[in-house]
Parts: structure tokens; C-alpha cells; sequence
């Protein structure tokens, strides 16, 4: 079985620093385009981070570039997104995606809440 498992998340205050993990079982994620993504409560879910499979490349919402950076660790097959200088308009909970659109598969991790709050 494919899982991804997102793991990191909490309440924290503004300003403050976060890192969220995605962890990868039954798959490489090196053969996978990896996006986070957030959903905030009432809203729709949202792209916040991509890195792409093919060359590493990276894409940022501008809602948090220069804030968030994701990267990758093929030793420990898994995806982290470092947050920093969150804002309570950060909060939301947070989901993993990979995608591989050669094979047309994609899996979503379940979830890691992040609330930033004074």
C-alpha cells in the first residue's frame, strides 16, 4: 500500500517557526512531483509548494515565498516544508500530495493541522 504520512503540525504563535514531514511508504518520492497544499476552515484547498521530480525545481504561492521552503531527502524518503514567520492566516491544515503523471498516479497524505495563534 501507498501512503503518504504528513506529521509536524501544531499551535504555535506568530512569528514562530514550523516543520512539516511527509513521509513516504510503497513509493519512491524522487519518482514524484511533491505538492503541499492547505486548507483553511471554510475555504477552499490550496496549492502553498511544489518541487518538482524532474529537476528539483520549486514553486511558492505568494502567499508564502520567502517564508516557507520545502526540500527533499531521498535517504529518509520523505518531503519537509520549513515554515517560518507564520501568520494566523497560515493556519489551516496542511496535506501532502504526490504525483506522477507518466504512471497517472497521485496520493494524498491525511493531514497536519497547523494553527498560529497569540
Amino acid at each position: 500500500d501507498v501512503q503518504l504520512q504528513a506529521s509536524g503540525g501544531g499551535l504555535v504563535q506568530p512569528g514562530d517557526s514550523l516543520s512539516l514531514s511527509c513521509a513516504a511508504s510503497g513509493l519512491i518520492l524522487d519518482d514524484y512531483a511533491i505538492g503541499w497544499f492547505r486548507q483553511a476552515p471554510g475555504k477552499e484547498r490550496e496549492g502553498v509548494s511544489y518541487v518538482a521530480s524532474s529537476d528539483g525545481r520549486t514553486w511558492y504561492s505568494s502567499s508564502v515565498r520567502g517564508r516557507f521552503t520545502v526540500s527533499t531527502d531521498s535517504a529518509k524518503n520523505t518531503v519537509s516544508l520549513q515554515m517560518n514567520s507564520l501568520k494566523p492566516e497560515d493556519t489551516a491544515v496542511y496535506y501532502c500530495y504526490a504525483r506522477n503523471a507518466d504512471r497517472g498516479s497521485n496520493y494524498w497524505g491525511q493531514g497536519t493541522l497547523v494553527t498560529v495563534s497569540s
